[in-house]
Order: C-alpha cells, then sequence, then structure tokens
C-alpha cells in the first residue's frame, strides 16, 4: 500500500490539472498576509479579536463549505473514474494488489494530499493574524486566552472535512460518470443544512464538521431569524435545532466514513471485478473465454 500511496501521491500533488486546488486554498492566505503587511507597514494597530472572528467566517464559509468541498470533487471523483477516462485502470486491477488495498491506498493518498494543502493553508491563515499583533497580545491570545486550542481544532476540522467530503465523493465516483450533478446535488444538500430539521441536519458533513469549529460565527439579521435554536418546549422536537455534539463523537462520525467507501469496488479474484476492468478499460461487453 505504501507504494501506492507514494504513487498516487506523486500524481495528484504535481499534476498539473491539480494547480486549481493549491490556487483555491492559498487565496486566503494570501489575503491575509497582505493586510498583515499593511498594516505593519503603516503601523496600525491589530484588533485580534476582530481578525479572530474574520478568519472564523472565512474558514467557515470558503474553506469548509466551497474550497475544501470542491477540492474533494476534483481529487476523490478522479480516483477511479480519472482511471477509467484514460484506460489506465486496468493496470491496477490486474496486478496482484488485494481491490480493497487498491481502493484505501488511493483514499489514502487523496486524503493526505487534500489534508496537507488545506492545513497548511489554514495555519498560515492563522500565522498571518498573530504576524501583524504585538508579542505580548499574541503569547496572551495562544496561552491564556485557549488560542492554541483554536488552531488545532482549526487544522483539525480542515482534516477531517478532507476525510468526510473525501469518502462521499469517492463513492460519487463509482456511481456517477459526470461529476457536476452529483456534486451540485451535494452542495444544495449542505447549504441547505441550517434550514433543516434536526433529523435531517445528521445527514451531513457540514453538521458535524461545525460542531468542531471553536468559533461560532454570529448571524446577522434578517438571517437569524431562519436558523436562531428554538425552544423545544414551544416546537416539535424535529423541527428544534440540535445542541453541538462532543468532539469525539463528531470525529468518530466522520472517520466512520472511511470503511464505508471500500463496498462500491468488487472483491478480488471475483468474476464481477474481471468484468469491471472490460468494462471500464476497454469499453467492450464483456465476454467469458
Amino acid at each position: 500500500m505504501s507504494k501506492l500511496m507514494r504513487l498516487e501521491i506523486k500524481k495528484n500533488f504535481l499534476a498539473r490539472r491539480g494547480l486549481w486546488i493549491y490556487l483555491l486554498a492559498g487565496a486566503p492566505t494570501v489575503l491575509l498576509w497582505a493586510h498583515a503587511f499593511l498594516n505593519l507597514r503603516d503601523g496600525r494597530k491589530c484588533d485580534l479579536g476582530r481578525d479572530s472572528l474574520i478568519f472564523a467566517t472565512i474558514f467557515q464559509f470558503f474553506y469548509l463549505r466551497l474550497a475544501i468541498f470542491f477540492a474533494c470533487v476534483g481529487v476523490f471523483m478522479r480516483l477511479f473514474r480519472g482511471e477509467m477516462i484514460e484506460k489506465s485502470l486496468h493496470y491496477y486491477l490486474l496486478a496482484p494488489v488485494r481491490r480493497e488495498v487498491l481502493l484505501a491506498g488511493k483514499y489514502l493518498a487523496g486524503v493526505l494530499t487534500t489534508s496537507v494543502i488545506f492545513c497548511t493553508a489554514t495555519a498560515l491563515s492563522l500565522a498571518a493574524i498573530l504576524a501583524h499583533a504585538s508579542r505580548q497580545v499574541a503569547e496572551q491570545y495562544l496561552f491564556a486566552g485557549g488560542g492554541a486550542g483554536h488552531v488545532l481544532a482549526y487544522i483539525g476540522t480542515a482534516a477531517l472535512a478532507c476525510v468526510g467530503y473525501g469518502g462521499v465523493f469517492l463513492v460519487m465516483g463509482f456511481l456517477f460518470r459526470n461529476p457536476v450533478v452529483p456534486a451540485a446535488l451535494v452542495l444544495i444538500w449542505e447549504s441547505m443544512n441550517p434550514f433543516l430539521p434536526a433529523m435531517l441536519k445528521k445527514i451531513s458533513v457540514i453538521f458535524y464538521l461545525k460542531n468542531l469549529c471553536p468559533v461560532e460565527i454570529p448571524i446577522p439579521p434578517p438571517f437569524n431569524v431562519m436558523v436562531i435554536d428554538a425552544d423545544p418546549e414551544a416546537m416539535p422536537r424535529s423541527m428544534a435545532r440540535p445542541s453541538p455534539m462532543p468532539a469525539c463523537i463528531v470525529s468518530d462520525g466522520l472517520f466512520a466514513l472511511t470503511p464505508n467507501v471500500i463496498n462500491p469496488l468488487p472483491a478480488s479474484g471475483s468474476r464481477s471485478s474481471m468484468w469491471t476492468v472490460r468494462k471500464a478499460c476497454v469499453g467492450g461487453t464483456p465476454t467469458t473465454g
């Protein structure tokens, strides 16, 4: 599996078609560092509380809902669908490697690739916020104000977002030839999460990721009316907004997606797996012989 992961990581990191993922992850980082540079040049004071809230907004609404989402669409839906299009999947399936190992290796390579990119971008963005603050304020925020825990929470949430969305879109890559339709449907469902009943909220990746974010974003009126906390006694239980879940339960739920993506690929050595090779790589009707 290690050799397979190295091969896939090399393809994902160095592929020219993946350049847009670096641009997507680095755009907020560049803007935050430009903001820090201008403040240092002009000698303006840093409002660390305001900047932390700005980053929390960027992280929840840009990174989680857009950047990591579309990066996982581009990486994970191509892990097998791209090999089928390029007629190269049979090289993997005819190798003496179990199908489960092949799938797990490709999935872990995709998770590692996207996690490294977005965790690094998150860490650099947080560093930009602290770069134009005084040393005393930065140390007080990190060690006395719980800022170090916030940094770890943001980085961990970015990694878990890659795990969750990666599992979803890896399965979508098996089920759909065109990635646009399933990606659009999942995006609409994830965007509707704040307005769904409590039971339906849990059938979503963003629901669990929001519970891991250390800073809650205040929603201005009139939008706060649509997502306001419901009184459990005044409304049906299914319509009330669920309370935040413990981080251990959230992380376990997202990691539970990993073994579930093993099912779509046929077991090694089975007749159906050879039919998959012929259909995906030759494009013809499977024959026996």
